[in-house]
């Protein structure tokens, strides 16, 4: 398993086990995950606002936008925030897409989700 995967993996666990976390704790650690999948890539946590609203991360490499990330805190269903119309605006806005409760990854490509891994790797240490 890749290093950053692992090292990903402990800081979640940590910062879960110290049993007051919110959606917003695990951000740290994630934001060093996604940056560490190709040089020059840039995940910004609390982007400005885009016409349909203010998902929790952009993902750039320099200027050039590569996608968007909601996250939602560890536990909650993310079958029900499908459903939401702060998602559904995402989903008809945004050409790339991640649905994450920092465990599970939902990928949305121009509105259809073509692969999700789930909790994939909760095991693997």
């Amino acid at each position: 398993m890749n290093r950053a995967v692992r090292q990903y993996l402990r800081d979640v666990e940590r910062t879960l086990a110290a049993g007051n976390a919110t959606e917003h704790s695990y951000r740290p650690a994630f934001k060093a995950l996604v940056e560490s999948f190709g040089t020059g890539i840039e995940a910004t946590n609390e982007p400005k606002r885009v016409a349909c609203g203010a998902p929790d991360f952009i993902v750039q490499r320099g200027q050039a936008p590569i996608g968007y990330i909601e996250c939602k805190d560890i536990g909650v269903p993310l079958n029900e925030i499908e459903k939401t119309g702060q998602f559904k605006r995402y989903l008809d806005s945004l050409q790339n897409l991640i649905l994450t409760d920092y465990l599970e990854f939902r990928y949305f490509l121009d509105g259809e989700r073509p692969c999700s891994v789930l909790n994939a790797f909760r095991h693997q240490r």
